[in-house]
């Protein structure tokens, strides 16, 4: 089977040299024993981080990579624009760890706009950590995966930057090889921007293959938006989704960190300034559509105030940390929360992402 392999000034594809691997869907298996090979994989330079890269056009890939080394060393995998693969691991001396992820390869590859930059046309990899280290790399075309896309605001996009995270970036690591998650989320999109911006949900709608699953969170910035309009805008995406054949999810969009007292004001709890509240109009045309809801207002909601004023700002964007005070948009941990809220109320529903889940 062809896979690709990367060079200094780009890769081509080529059959021989390739990782020879047993199917692997969980959890790595680490091998002790001889010690990893000392040299990079092709395609892949630098020490903290290394970095990789890989010119295959947009696509899914199947990619395969074994970390560890001579060395003790601890490796984090992101990809594109920040997408976390795999969290912080740890091998001994001597170990080699394998893990394999099914990835979403799209140009530009952060926010479908182009907002924060396009990148890098190909597939970029990078491993940091506290002694990143990667002794082989394959990357292969996947055959009709499962892909999850994601139609959503910034409080969900691949952000660019760090500190800004969005929750798509961070729920990667908790999807099996066979399923991708497509990012289409975009800051600074409304319900009906969303809609109408070719490069958002037309785009999105072009790939969408029979059981996708589409989840849509738009909502916090519909500040202005009416009730039949925010109605009409959901309704229109679930039924071009339906007609490809796709299952359509809606999201109802996370609180911000707005109290009064020890509890959540209107506003965070997404009541427009036109007095609409944008997640019970959500909540009744998923009842109406009788498409499925995941209520990520009430979860937040339920998080946020359980922690208080005080503690509930390390979700959020602190100036102290971050160099910012954003009670919108997430801290790489509260982004890890929220997918994590996602991500369960996907499994208690057997979505169609469950069966992929780690």
């Amino acid at each position: 089977m062809t896979s690709w392999r990367g060079s200094g000034h780009g890769a081509r594809p080529t059959a021989a040299g390739l990782l020879t691997l047993a199917a692997l869907v969980g959890a790595g298996t680490a091998h002790a024993g001889a010690a990893a090979p000392q040299a990079l994989p092709a395609g892949c330079s630098g020490a903290s981080p290394i970095t990789c890269h890989y010119a295959v056009p947009p696509g899914d890939y199947d990619v395969t990579v074994s970390v560890g080394g001579a060395a003790d060393g601890q490796t984090e995998m992101w990809v594109e624009a920040r997408r976390l693969m795999l969290p912080a691991t740890r091998t001994a001396a001597g170990a080699v760890a394998t893990y394999s992820f099914t990835i979403n390869v799209r140009q530009p590859e952060g926010q479908p706009t182009g907002q924060g930059g396009a990148g890098n046309a190909g597939l970029d990899i990078r491993f940091t950590g506290s002694g990143p280290q990667v002794s082989a790399v394959s990357v292969k075309p996947a055959t009709r995966p499962l892909v999850a896309y994601l139609a959503g605001d910034s409080t969900v996009c691949d952000q660019p930057a760090a500190p800004y995270t969005g929750w798509g970036q961070m729920v990667t690591t908790a999807v099996r090889p066979g399923a991708a998650i497509a990012n289409y989320a975009d800051s600074g999109e409304s319900s009906g921007s969303f809609l109408s911006s070719s490069a958002l949900f037309p785009a999105l709608l072009s790939k969408v293959k029979a059981n996708d699953p589409v989840f849509i969170q738009l909502g916090h910035n519909d500040k202005q938006t009416s009730a039949s309009a925010y109605r009409s805008n959901l309704t229109t995406m679930i039924t071009r989704v339906r007609a490809k054949g796709g299952v359509p999810v809606l999201v109802t969009p996370p609180v911000r960190r707005l109290f009064d007292g020890n509890r959540l004001t209107s506003t965070a709890l997404h009541v427009n300034g036109v007095g609409v509240n944008l997640p019970a109009e959500m909540r009744s045309v998923g009842e109406a559509q009788r498409v499925p809801v995941i209520d990520l207002t009430a979860k937040s909601k339920a998080l946020v105030e359980s922690l208080g004023p005080s503690a509930s700002a390390q979700l959020f964007l602190r100036s102290s940390v971050d160099g910012v005070t954003d009670n919108t948009h997430f801290s790489q941990y509260g982004a890890t929360q929220m997918g994590g809220l996602l991500l369960q109320i996907i499994r208690e529903q057997n979505l169609p992402l469950a069966a992929y889940l780690r």
